[in-house]
């Protein structure tokens, strides 16, 4: 068995990892990063599947993410804007079809005027909340308590504009039906974004792409570091005595440290024996959070065709298998690319089904926006996170009722030597890699003060 010393050792190279470590090092202290995988990335991760690049996991870029822009400038990255010329289509609870452009789907006068008040109550919340620390808004019990679903019906009887509402948050962001969630959770989601506008906006929260892919920032990350990342190392005892940390993985690799950083998503920790256990309150915390599901629909083309329509590629639906949908061409591709996506109780249906079936099923949901054309891609893929032994779901981890105010103080609070640090407890940022490289930042940072304390 293989055994080193550092003074900081990093489990999990995802951006919040390898972020850490890189600023550890930046104040001189040694690291290693133990990875699970046989690579980099978490959950960004850019392959090629059947000779089309696609971005398996995360790959957008928001105005507001000032973390991921600064380490996208320090890497030396560049971005393109999603396509989004041409018209929108939406699908409404009756299967009726429309083109739009805006922001607001295009549904009736009363709907519409609903939607719109809606937006400004959250809004309004919103802004109450402070994303690093919602269970101190003056009302985050009640509002934890309270299932998202039973709070929009508690606020209009129009069930249009309640499916839509929770349509922007439960399947496009924390991918679990709207009556598994508080609201508070809901206000934190918005929050994290700066408004529930902006998560209303596709132009402003899926506004960039990166030119070859967002896991560039994780594989650069990574080799700056070198020989300091050890992949294919799944962690499996993380012993804390009087001098620091003992980590041991089933690679047979051993480090000891004087601190380690659990950078990877929480509901991994059951998979960790750690010697002594956790406190009763973290062993608690920790099963009150879980995983989205999500399946992310990836369709090659030999040539975007619903340009030729004067379509964008944005669609949205809550009646749909595939209740969002964008053009996913990649930067400088002469092939069309269209990503959808299918969320909690669909994706679950789905997986109870073969996969010929899926296919057809999710291809036939995409021709409802799109046409005929959209059922005959030429590349098909589907990326599902939920069978990812090292992730086991997506797109983030979130509280259940009443968790979040319970819980939330102490998600990132150390035991020790040990500190926590993912994008599934970040606020500004949350389940985004802009999150991650924050709460990369922050773990390291509070080490090397008290290092240097």
């Amino acid at each position: 068995m293989d055994e080193i010393t550092r003074d900081v050792v990093i489990v999990g190279a995802g951006a919040a990892g390898l972020t850490a470590a890189n600023e550890l090092r930046r104040a001189g202290l040694s690291v290693a990063v133990l990875e699970a995988r046989d690579r980099v990335g978490g959950r960004l991760w850019t392959d090629v599947v059947d000779g089309a690049m696609l971005e398996v996991g995360g790959q957008w870029v928001s105005p507001d993410q000032d973390a991921l822009k600064e380490t996208l400038a320090d890497l030396g990255l560049e971005t393109y804007s999603r396509y989004r010329e041409g018209d929108s289509v939406y699908i409404g609870r009756h299967g009726e079809r429309t083109r739009f452009t805006g922001e607001i789907f295009p549904v009736a006068p009363e709907t519409e005027k609903e939607i719109v008040r809606l937006i400004a109550v959250l809004d309004e919340l919103v802004a109450q909340v402070d994303p690093d620390r919602p269970w101190e808004h003056p009302d985050a019990e009640e509002l934890d308590r309270v299932s998202f679903e039973a709070w929009l019906e508690q606020q209009t009887e129009d069930q249009e504009a309640r499916d839509n509402i929770a349509l922007f948050i439960a399947g496009a962001m924390l991918t679990k039906p709207a009556y598994a969630f508080s609201a508070l959770q809901a206000l934190l989601m918005a929050a994290s974004a700066g408004s529930f506008s902006h998560l209303v906006d596709a132009d402003f929260i899926l506004d960039e792409r990166v030119v070859g892919g967002l896991q560039q920032v994780p594989l650069l990350l990574a080799e700056r570091l070198g020989d300091d990342v050890f992949l294919e190392q799944p962690v499996n005892t993380v012993q804390r005595g009087e001098g620091g940390v003992t980590v041991v993985t089933d690679g047979g690799l051993t480090v000891r440290a004087r601190f380690v950083i659990l950078a990877h998503a929480p509901v991994l920790y059951p998979w960790i024996d750690f010697q002594p256990p956790l406190p009763r309150l973290k062993q608690q915390m920790h099963q009150h959070i879980s995983m989205g599901f999500v399946i992310k629909v990836h369709a090659v083309y030999d040539r975007p065709f619903w340009r030729e329509q004067g379509l964008s590629g944005t669609a949205f639906s809550p009646y749909e298998i595939s209740h969002e949908a964008y053009d996913n061409t990649n930067h400088g591709d002469e092939r069309g690319t269209l990503v959808g996506f299918v969320s909690d109780r669909n994706a679950d249906d789905l997986f109870r089904v073969s996969a010929e079936e899926r296919k057809a099923r999710i291809l036939e949901s995409l021709s409802h926006y799109f046409g005929p054309e959209a059922k005959e891609p030429l590349v098909y893929f589907e990326s599902d996170w939920g069978a990812e032994e090292w992730t086991r779901g997506a797109y983030a981890a979130s509280f259940d009722l009443g968790g979040l105010a319970r819980y939330g103080a102490d998600l990132r609070t150390p035991v020790g030597p040990i500190h926590f640090a993912c994008s599934d407890m970040a606020g500004a940022g949350y389940q985004h890699v802009d999150g991650a490289i924050r709460m990369g930042r922050l773990a390291a940072a509070n080490i090397v003060s008290e290092v240097r304390a």
